[in-house]
């Protein structure tokens, strides 16, 4: 049985271990860098990546999760995560963990205020288009060459993978959907 963390920090973190639980998978909140040594892959939830970060980097979680990330485990970044993992955040020079090759738009879709929900096709999802919930959401701008893009909305990408490093511009944890959690563990 796969062990997947959710980082405790910030954020939707109840939301993504029920999702985890539903999967049949183990989930565990992650408050301290031991916490990663037996998990076989993490989640990055949405929230606010400013605050993310320097909670981060306050419990020696940033380059814990880079090492973790760099030893071949994977991370599934959600929302603030997706900004959180970026190679870089366009208009900012806020450090990322630069785990994907992507640059970021931050609230790329708009404020609170302009928040949505849209059905939408994943590449490597069978079945019904996927409920995505957008809040001040973020979107790829630009991929690097070894980026797979698996959404787009309005020819924005939403959704990418790098190896094991998987983002949505969404949050998949507050649908009842767990197909695309599920893509993520059986990656790992």
């Amino acid at each position: 049985m796969k062990k997947i963390g959710v980082l405790a920090l910030q954020g939707a973190v109840s939301e993504h271990l029920d999702a985890i639980s539903r999967t049949g998978a183990t989930a565990v909140a992650v408050k301290h860098p031991d916490q990663l040594h037996d998990l076989d892959g993490l989640i990055l939830p949405g929230g606010e990546s400013t605050t993310m970060r320097r909670l981060m980097k306050k419990y020696d979680l940033f380059e814990t999760i880079q090492a973790f990330a760099k030893s071949g485990k994977g991370i599934f970044g959600t929302c603030a995560g997706l900004v959180l993992t970026a190679r870089e955040i366009d208009g900012s020079d806020d450090e990322t963990l630069g785990l994907i090759d992507t640059v970021v738009m931050r609230n790329g879709f708009g404020r609170q205020k302009d928040s949505f929900e849209a059905a939408i096709e994943i590449k490597g999802l069978k079945g019904d288009p996927f409920p995505a919930v957008f809040i001040r959401a973020p979107y790829i701008a630009s991929v690097g060459e070894q980026v797979s893009v698996l959404a787009t909305i309005d020819n924005k990408c939403i959704a990418a993978q790098q190896g094991k490093i998987l983002v949505t511009a969404f949050h998949p944890e507050l649908t009842g959907d767990t197909r695309l959690l599920e893509l993520f563990i059986a990656s790992l």
